[in-house]
């Protein structure tokens, strides 16, 4: 990143429609580019492609706790944690926390911390349709989805697809992964899936948390 990169701009009418369209429809997608800024972009992408690169990412698993499995026929994205520790992760969640702090004050949803990951899916990879938290559990709240794929075109494939949360069978969105925009749904409600990509495709998956943070065994 260079000198002139500025922070994201988080605006209180940015948060109020992003709320609204949480509450209205359970999912929404935006193009947050010109909010983010290039640098910051940019400076995501080329971080996990040199994880990609270099064979850090592992592969994803499904489940929780003891029940974590590798399962080829269900996802096949790499991962890596992010922990906020590179000067554009640290930038990254500071826009994280706004969201966070600006969507508990207008939906009272006691998001108390967010997790994230980077996510690479190579040719031919994809991820079932499933739902990013089960009902209940109370753990993950809001799931927001940030690509980072220059020039991608619908042929590229990859998109995500969205289904009615009232009606599971019925397809209600599909968002291109092209860089800059970002989907935000509820985790315990919305049905999506990743469909198959045709090229090397990244994002960044982060999830708003109302548990607290596990302690250390």
């Amino acid at each position: 990143m260079n000198n002139q990169s500025v922070a994201p701009v988080v605006s209180d009418q940015w948060l109020d429609e992003i709320a609204d369209g949480l509450t209205e429809h359970g999912w929404m997608s935006q193009n947050v580019a010109s909010r983010l800024g290039v640098d910051l972009l940019s400076g995501l992408r080329n971080e996990v492609q040199t994880l990609d690169r270099t064979e850090a990412l592992t592969k994803a698993r499904i489940g929780r706790g003891a029940d974590l499995l590798r399962d080829r026929s269900v996802r096949r994205d790499k991962i890596a944690w992010l922990q906020g520790m590179t000067p554009v992760q640290e930038e990254l969640f500071a826009f994280f926390e706004s969201v966070r702090v600006g969507l508990n004050q207008r939906l009272f949803l006691g998001l108390k911390r967010f997790e994230a990951h980077y996510a690479t899916y190579h040719e031919g990879d994809f991820y079932r349709r499933h739902v990013d938290s089960f009902q209940g559990r109370a753990s993950r709240v809001v799931s927001l989805v940030l690509y980072l794929n220059e020039d991608w075109q619908e042929a590229d494939g990859g998109a995500l697809q969205v289904f009615n949360r009232e009606n599971e069978d019925e397809i209600c969105g599909k968002v291109l992964p092209v860089e800059g925009r970002m989907a935000l749904f509820m985790s315990e409600e919305i049905p999506h899936e990743v469909l198959p990509a045709n090229r090397t495709r990244y994002s960044i998956a982060c999830w708003f948390r109302c548990d607290e943070v596990p302690l250390p065994l």
